[in-house]
């Protein structure tokens, strides 16, 4: 949290308190994209649908929040290399970032997840991050870019978690709390807040989640997601979070 003390010679009585910490500006990150289309049900696409989430999202902070700067990795259909992605959240020194995704099973599963940095505790979680960190295959330089980081390597992604730590107690905190938005006001069944090794998550210097909205693999839950309302739904649920979590930090 950023303070800034008066440092002159005053009697501390005369002294000015410290300036109040603010939440001045998020990056809003919409999975995918481009050339990568994410996984896919029977019409919808990961990057489409990813996309009208965070659109939504970034209209109800700005509508609601005009003090908050919402900044995009991307507003349209491009691909953005993944390390771009917490580097454009670094460039802005934002206070938070979100990256939204849906999910993929062929076992046909459902419900959301939230996800922050942190070392995976089953294969399933695992699984999960490598199916996302596989974006890097699609850029030609990855193995310079990322050093050597092998998607498909499990001690990799253990290497890949230990990132992070200075941030994990609020990025925990705004994930359960988007996980508690989901499960109680959105109604959506959840599979709770875990943590993996995200390369988009990596290099973000601030705390950081990833929201994994659903299965485009499962008809219901596809047909759900790729309606706009239903993403404009799922879109004020991590609003609502979003404000809980601004206001708690704030001590409003």
């Amino acid at each position: 949290m950023r303070q800034t003390n008066d440092a002159d010679d005053e009697a501390p009585a005369s002294r000015a308190s410290p300036t109040k910490y603010r939440l001045r500006t998020v990056v809003l990150d919409a999975g995918h994209g481009g050339k990568d289309i994410g996984c896919s049900g029977a019409k919808a696409h990961e990057a489409d649908v990813a996309l009208g989430i965070v659109l939504a999202l970034g209209k109800q902070i700005q509508q609601n929040m005009p003090g908050v700067k919402v900044v995009y990795t991307r507003k349209t259909d491009v691909f953005v290399k993944l390390d771009e992605r917490s580097a454009i959240a670094n460039r802005n020194h934002a206070d938070l970032f979100i990256s939204v995704h849906c999910n993929a099973a062929s076992g046909g599963g459902h419900g959301t997840e939230v996800w922050t940095m942190g070392p995976h505790k089953t294969d399933a979680n695992l699984n999960v991050a490598k199916r996302e960190n596989a974006v890097i295959l699609q850029e030609d330089d990855y193995k310079k870019r990322y050093n050597g980081f092998d998607p498909h390597s499990p001690q990799s992604h253990i290497l890949f978690s230990l990132f992070q730590s200075a941030y994990v107690t609020n990025s925990l905190r705004l994930a359960q709390r988007i996980d508690k938005q989901f499960r109680t006001t959105v109604g959506r069944s959840s599979r709770g807040v875990k943590q993996a090794g995200f390369i988009v998550l990596w290099k973000s210097t601030m705390p950081s989640v990833l929201i994994e909205a659903g299965f485009l693999t499962n008809a219901a839950e596809e047909r759900y997601l790729n309606d706009k309302t239903n993403q404009s739904y799922m879109a004020a649920g991590i609003y609502r979070a979003f404000r809980d979590y601004k206001r708690e930090l704030e001590g409003g």
